[in-house]
């Protein structure tokens, strides 16, 4: 049975790919940080089929003993911290984890097993200011926030050990990927709750940002299986996992109000508070490349994740008011 270990397996991207490993049949370990709480409500429906270790990305000999303890085939760096707007009040905190949190999981790796499959989770928020439309893995980086700083630290200091030692070391450019499990504080989340809270009265308005940005959104479940197709090549090699369409935030918002019988117009409130320091306008990736080699694409529509994502919020905000 082969063992694999998934940094940050409490997230939503954690979460998917711990059950596509468990329906593979692997040994599944989950890393999770030290906490006076436990937050495992993504896990709870398997997590009796999964093991969890204390280990933390900030702390080297934690990761190295993990390592030795576990003795994994394949290792999934999920973990960071990954709220672009905490990123520019917690800049510092930002790079330990996402960026240099990189290179303690990879020098643990290169210190006790250097034949350990490596993957690393990239964001095409490295590509910020972008240089090209549709973005490719040639695409030069132009990060507009300290998170994307930190990814781009991250995923060039794979390719470093990649070329340095030998290591299977291959990273993942995804583009936005969302589900019922995303977190609050994101904004596809935020608007499929802002809807769900409207609707039953718990709030008349949703306050959001920069309607006119627009992202490549698809459904966290698909982007899973890239990545753990990356890990079974011969080669490892780096790769962009996106839809290769582009919504606006004004789209989402409509889909998501319309799927619950509301107005949007009636309910959402543009709030400057909301709106980024430095804007990034147009991410739009091009995954031919892994279309190809991975035989992978997308199967979730936009509108259909947002619908997805409304129903779960509206079941779930239901029954809190007891209807």
């Amino acid at each position: 049975m082969k063992k694999a270990l998934i940094t940050g397996v409490t997230g939503q991207d954690g979460s998917y790919l711990a059950e596509l490993l468990l329906e593979k049949g692997y040994e599944v370990h989950g890393m999770v940080r030290r906490a006076s709480t436990e937050t495992f409500e993504r896990l709870n429906t398997f997590k009796d089929k999964i093991v969890l270790h204390q280990a933390d990305l900030l702390d080297q000999l934690s990761i190295i003993g993990l390592i030795k303890d576990i003795r994994p085939v394949e290792v999934y760096n999920l973990a960071a911290q990954s709220f672009v707007p905490t990123s520019w009040s917690q800049p510092v905190l930002t790079g330990e984890f996402t960026a240099i949190g990189v290179t303690r999981m990879l020098e643990a790796i290169r210190l006790v097993d250097p034949a350990i499959r490596f993957y690393q989770a990239s964001s095409s928020e490295m590509f910020g200011k972008v240089r090209e439309t549709p973005q490719t893995e040639l695409t030069p980086f132009h990060p507009r926030s300290p998170y994307g700083v930190a990814k781009v630290y991250g995923h060039f200091i794979t390719v470093n050990y990649r070329e340095s030692y030998d290591i299977f070391a291959c990273s993942g450019i995804l583009f936005n990927h969302e589900s019922p499990r995303r977190g609050k504080e994101f904004v596809t989340r935020k608007v499929s709750d802002g809807v769900a809270r409207i609707k039953y009265g718990l709030a008349t308005e949703l306050r959001m940002g920069n309607l006119e940005a627009k992202r490549d959104w698809g459904f966290a479940g698909d982007y899973v299986e890239a990545m753990w197709r990356m890990l079974q090549q011969e080669e490892p090699k780096d790769y962009v996992i996106a839809t290769g369409k582009t919504h606006s935030v004004r789209e989402l918002v409509e889909i998501a109000f319309g799927s619950a019988g509301l107005n949007w117009e009636d309910h959402v409130v543009v709030d400057d508070r909301f709106v980024r320091p430095a804007e990034v306008d147009l991410l739009l990736g091009d995954a031919t490349q892994a279309n190809k080699e991975l035989g992978w694409e997308p199967k979730v529509s936009f509108q259909r994740l947002v619908e997805m994502m409304v129903e779960n919020d509206l079941k779930r905000v239901a029954q809190e008011v007891g209807q």
